[in-house]
């Protein structure tokens, strides 16, 4: 049990919170919840013994572990993960009295490569290098050690913003399992509804204890500020009747006495405080812009490899106005064909951007990549352009950087308040396609709510890449699997791809195999067409041979087409492009002979585009 009493931390003589006391019991599972810049993760440190509050105590009994995972991690680059995760013990180790024994355990215990804290690491991983892995492998590394100490009580701070789903559900059911304590900071609602029992809110400089999960606690919370409005309303009621009494009687000698009263009564008054709610709500809207191309990526026999195959054989065309998500494990290429399709590394096969397509490019580091040293209104105004400068007050009011803080410091500024003023980058220029990787990492819940919404209802194309189940439900409504060096896809939101990969692990385990024989590919999700498939036997196998000679001329027919016509879109769209050009000067903005060429290599166009999606789907019914 950890106890922590009349906590008061200040921040350049500004108080942060003040007289914060709590307990936390064995196995209590607490979300720590606020705004961004609330102190979630001061609190934290200040739990973990890593900063020292301004003032108060915090009390640890001397046999409780605490584990504490920070939001940024340091691990040296000349280790490898075996040695890395070693290093749980090395408290262990320093006590002298039990070197010995110690010792011994050392020799013995080798749970550091058993499967419950693999993580998905596998056992050649081990051996190699952490300089060899990315940000979210890195950070499991991190919480591998923590959870090898055993520590009774663990302290998380986002820990979900680098793992895949996979990932985040087994560590929802260890926490839910485990026998110690938790405190977490987490801006994953699914996550912290699955792990937690109680919810503690930094408010106001002080904390509010719900004893309850946190949809629970959200309702709770409504309900008590609907209280507090309505008792600070009668006190302004009951204070405005006092003050009007005094005025009245302040000078008739019958009435001093009750006068007297009644300002010693005001004086007692205790001002009732309404919980600060953040009504500066982040209005996100894209600005308009130009109409893109009916399919503005597509990917033809795309492939990547480094040191090892990432991906091969990637087909997938993304048509206009859809919202999609790709999916899958950490390390499976799906950041590699982001950057891919934003032409920053070489890959083989063909990928084609469509006419027209303007990119919008939110990069999982791009919250790092900002200058500490400017403050928040010069990091904008350096960026900016034209007419858009003048806005730039407005813009930063929009995402809670109004008044002071957009004087802040960005090196002051929290995890969240930096993804929040990088994503504001993302709003100075008109796009029509919305690449976004991992968008939602350190933005608070609020913030996630209105950028969902404002993607909703944008009206280009967006490619989101994200493990927030929360975020992409009723968002996406398609799903790419990245897994096993292949692209797979599944139609539906993000929660009918889980229930296919919790059906299709069923009927795995449920089926024998014999020794040496291989699981059965993954079937797309939802599809009755596989069904009937596996029950009846291919078209293939009962054609005859005339009739196979028959279907290969038709589809050799079909393809030639398709090349065809991709040829003929290709020289459209770079005369398109062209006319676009000439356009573009103000010299031939008034001449009507390019301006009806341009509709009429417009409208050929979409007629082609049209044809060409008509001859792929013949081509696979074929």
């Amino acid at each position: 049990m950890i106890s922590i009493e009349n906590l008061h931390v200040e921040f350049s003589a500004r108080p942060l919170y003040d007289n914060v006391s709590f307990v936390i019991n064995d196995r209590d599972r607490i979300a720590l919840v606020g705004k961004n810049g609330a102190g979630k993760s001061t609190l934290l440190k200040i739990i973990s013994g890593m900063q020292q509050p301004t003032s108060g105590t915090v009390s640890i009994p001397n046999e409780t572990k605490v584990g504490y995972l920070p939001q940024v991690m340091k691990l040296q680059d000349d280790t490898t993960v075996r040695e890395e995760t070693r290093k749980a013990f090395s408290d262990t180790i320093r006590i002298g009295a039990m070197l010995e024994s110690m010792q011994g355990e050392m020799a013995e215990r080798t749970d550091y490569e058993s499967e419950e804290y693999m993580l998905g690491f596998t056992r050649d991983d081990l051996d190699r290098p952490t300089s060899e892995f990315s940000g979210g492998w890195r950070m499991r590394i991190e919480l591998a050690k923590i959870l090898l100490e055993k520590p009774g009580v663990l302290l998380l701070d986002e820990p979900t913003n680098h793992l895949d789903i996979e990932s985040i559900q087994w560590l929802e059911q260890y926490l839910a399992q485990a026998s110690c304590a938790v405190v977490l900071v987490s801006h994953d609602r699914a996550f912290i509804n699955n792990v937690t029992n109680r919810t503690i809110e930094i408010v106001c400089g002080h904390i509010e204890d719900y004893k309850v999960k946190y949809d629970e606690y959200v309702v709770l919370r409504k309900e008590r500020r609907e209280q507090q409005i309505r008792a600070y309303e009668n006190q302004q009621k009951e204070i405005a009747d006092t003050k009007a009494f005094i005025e009245r009687f302040r000078y008739q000698a019958t009435k001093a006495v009750q006068v007297q009263q009644r300002i010693r009564q005001l004086e007692k008054i205790v001002p009732i405080e309404i919980d600060e709610i953040d009504t500066s709500a982040l209005r996100l809207k894209f600005p308009p812009c130009l109409r893109s191309g009916d399919y503005p990526v597509i990917c033809d026999e795309v492939e990547k490899s480094y040191n090892h195959l990432v991906f091969e054989h990637v087909n997938l065309i993304i048509k206009r106005g859809e919202k999609v998500a790709f999916v899958g494990k950490n390390g499976e290429g799906k950041s590699t064909l982001v950057k891919c399709i934003m032409n920053e590394i070489p890959y083989g096969g063909t990928l084609k951007i469509g006419h027209n397509v303007q990119i919008g490019y939110f990069a999982q580091n791009q919250a790092q990549m900002l200058d500490d040293e400017l403050t928040v209104f010069e990091t904008i105004d350096r960026v900016a352009k034209g007419e858009i400068r003048l806005r730039i007050n407005d813009i930063l009011g929009a995402f809670m950087f109004g008044g002071e803080a957009s004087e802040k410091k960005v090196k002051f500024l929290s995890g969240g308040e930096r993804s929040r003023l990088a994503m504001i980058r993302l709003l100075l220029e008109p796009v029509n396609l919305l690449i976004l990787d991992e968008p939602t990492n350190h933005l608070d819940m609020q913030s996630k709510d209105v950028l969902k919404e404002a993607i909703k209802a944008f009206d280009g194309t967006a490619i989101i890449v994200s493990h927030d189940r929360e975020f992409l439900d009723g968002l996406a409504e398609k799903v790419y699997e990245f897994g096993g060096g292949k692209v797979r896809e599944y139609l539906g939101g993000i929660y009918d791809w889980i229930r296919s990969h919790e059906s299709n692990d069923v009927q795995t385990l449920a089926q024998p195999r014999k020794g040496g024989e291989q699981p059965a590919e993954p079937r797309k999700a939802d599809s009755p067409k596989a069904d009937m498939k596996a029950e009846e036997p291919s078209q293939t196998e009962v054609m005859t041979y005339a009739q196979r000679k028959e279907r290969q001329k038709m589809v050799s027919r079909i393809q030639k087409k398709i090349n065809e016509t991709e040829k003929r879109i290709e020289t459209l769209e770079t005369r398109l492009g062209e006319l676009d050009t000439m356009l573009c000067d103000p010299k031939n903005a008034a001449d009507m002979a390019l301006v009806n060429e341009y509709t009429d290599i417009q409208q050929r166009l979409d007629k082609e585009m049209a044809d060409w999606e008509k001859l792929s789907e013949q081509l696979e019914t074929v």
